[in-house]
């Protein structure tokens, strides 16, 4: 319902006998809320207002704020709690646990699947079909979400707990959410049965050393690292989970019975399981706080693919993230690391939690020396799995243009290639009989040809165009943008050409030269690995700092006038094009000495 941003109608304050009448209707529609925690929600005298808002979908709902935070939302005449008052007050429903990577999927618009619910040894609370729920996640009884049961428990147990479970109204981090303080859940600690009856389904673990909460808190963290695929992998339309698939193998198991529990699991859960041992890997073995921050792309490309064990190989589309992206807000989710985004499509990793019980328990498997991958040389495992993005440029349709297109079916920012640009003019000048009959290289300029390509100067001047400048007029005229696709990861577009990686010599006290090189992040080169690389190759110092006018962006800093270092390493090691490399000329000449 919130998945999407809504619109805002009114906000006024809610008066004294309105007040009194809101408080009824809340005991009546939660009725284990007692006296003092109804005056407490609905107060007397604090500020509480009422704002009128409009869903995506049209919908029209009343929400209520307290503190600056929503506490309820009305719709259809029905009231329902928001995640800021079920922390507060965390047993007001009928609570399912589910796995943490579940979370973003809810909060971008899905619904719970059956197969996501985690089901207690105490089994589940018993609900009818239409009952207000709230979502938790394994570990932490702090509700994440709210939504109507979309049948009884004794339904959802028939079908095999299969299908869907739960319609998701509200969650943690949807526009709902965010219109409040945007606080995160608090730590609630399971009851004791619930954690209990947890820890007895875990395998591999030994049923008798989780004397402590911390223990315990220990275990229910690393086991959702290792269950993430399967949430994951659910909310993509997969319903059918097998039970044992996401337990790690116990200490004292043979290798046979690894390979059989291995082999048992689909592909897509095998590439799942593949990415968090890499991951982890890296960050155990390969990742330093010094190389922080780290582009995402690199962290897959360098460290990733290099913990990958010999015959394997990492393929994100084959797992259930689809993306990275949504595979590193999982581990987000789980505190493990913080990722930035940089600009459209460049995200970085900003932070690592080292401590973190999922990276302290991760063993290197076999195979593997930590010792040594700590001591390889990230230059160069950079360089050998660094390959340059697809750089596609497209065109938007832009106000002006929109009478040419729209007879092809486009309309105000449809994008498209220059090829497709080509041929939606060419068949437009055919269907309306515009080639000149006794030029067959020039075409005739009509009213809608004359309005979107001629200047008002060119009008009463130019009844004729050549096919070639006819084209250029046509993508002059269209919004610039560009497709970048880094290996890996999904295409994306972004406005205006792109910038090329800029290279420039400046002069510094005691007329020393220093060579600075900019925008290598818009091209998936880690500034901090192309400063190490140059410092290693011309023995000069090389910093990092700011890049001036350009938000979240660095440039490198070397001593003298490497660009003809700098550029054997971009064009022949990194094999960029050149047009994307602006400087080159800059090169000292060869053979003159100063």
């Amino acid at each position: 319902m919130f998945a999407r941003a809504f619109r805002v109608r009114a906000n006024t304050n809610i008066k004294g006998s309105d007040r009194r009448k809101l408080r009824s209707e809340v005991a009546a529609a939660f009725p284990t809320l007692s006296t003092e925690q109804l005056a407490e929600l609905v107060p007397n005298k604090d500020e509480l207002n009422v704002i009128k808002i409009h869903s995506h979908k049209g919908e029209a709902i009343t929400v209520y704020m307290n503190h600056r935070n929503p506490i309820l939302f009305e719709a259809e005449k029905v009231l329902y709690p928001t995640v800021y008052t079920l922390w507060v007050y965390p047993d007001l429903l009928p609570a399912f646990a589910t796995w943490p990577p579940v979370l973003q999927k809810l909060a971008g618009g899905a619904d719970l699947m059956l197969p996501g619910v985690v089901v207690p040894p105490s089994g589940l609370p018993q609900v009818q079909r239409g009952t207000l729920c709230a979502v938790t996640l394994l570990g932490n009884r702090a509700p994440v979400a709210v939504g109507v049961a979309t049948m009884s428990t004794e339904e959802m147990l028939a079908a095999g707990m299969k299908g869907k479970g739960f319609a998701v109204l509200h969650t943690h981090l949807d526009h709902l959410w965010e219109y409040g303080d945007k606080s995160s859940p608090p730590t609630l600690a399971p009851l004791v049965t619930d954690s209990a009856g947890d820890e007895e389904e875990l395998q591999g673990k030994e049923p008798g050393n989780s004397c402590s909460p911390e223990a315990e808190q220990h275990v229910d963290i690393r086991d959702l690292s290792l269950k993430a695929r399967d949430t994951c992998a659910e909310l993509l339309g997969k319903e059918e989970l097998h039970e044992n698939r996401a337990a790690e193998p116990a200490e004292d198991a043979s290798t046979e019975e690894q390979q059989e529990a291995e082999d048992s699991r689909t592909p897509q859960e095998q590439m799942d399981a593949l990415f968090h041992q890499c991951f982890f890997h890296a960050l155990k073995c390969k990742v330093k706080k010094s190389d922080l921050p780290l582009l995402t792309s690199t962290f897959l490309g360098s460290h990733m693919v290099s913990c990958c064990p010999a015959g394997k190989q990492l393929d994100i589309k084959k797992s259930s993230y689809k993306k990275f992206s949504k595979f590193l807000q999982c581990m987000q989710h789980q505190r493990i690391l913080q990722v930035k985004e940089l600009s459209k499509g460049v995200e970085s990793i900003v932070d690592v939690d080292w401590k973190h019980p999922d990276i302290k328990a991760f063993a290197v498997p076999e195979g593997f020396s930590s010792a040594s991958a700590g001591q390889e040389s990230k230059s160069e495992d950079r360089e050998q799995v660094y390959h340059a993005p697809e750089i596609i440029p497209l065109y938007g349709v832009s106000t002006k243009m929109i009478p040419l297109f729209q007879e092809s079916g486009h309309r105000k920012g449809s994008i498209l290639s220059s090829s497709e640009v080509r041929n939606i003019i060419i068949n437009y000048v055919k269907s309306n009989e515009l080639v000149d009959e006794t030029n067959k290289n020039f075409v005739k300029v009509n009213a809608i040809l004359c309005d979107c390509l001629l200047d008002k100067s060119e009008q009463d001047e130019i009844s004729h165009l050549k096919w070639d400048e006819l084209l250029s007029r046509c993508l002059e005229r269209l919004q610039p943008l560009h497709q970048v696709t880094f290996s890996g990861q999904e295409p994306v577009v972004r406005k205006g050409n792109i910038e090329p990686i800029d290279i420039s010599i400046a002069q510094r006290s005691s007329n020393k030269k220093v060579t600075i090189i900019k925008n290598l992040e818009l091209y998936g080169l880690d500034p901090q690995c192309v400063a190490n690389t140059l410092q290693q190759k011309v023995q000069a110092s090389a910093t990092i700092s700011p890049a001036p006018g350009a938000k979240d962006r660095v440039q490198v800093q070397i001593q003298g006038n490497q660009i003809h270092h700098l550029a054997k390493m971009l064009l022949e090691e990194y094999q960029l094009p050149r047009k994307y490399i602006q400087g080159l000329e800059k090169a000292p000449k060869l053979g003159r000495k100063k």
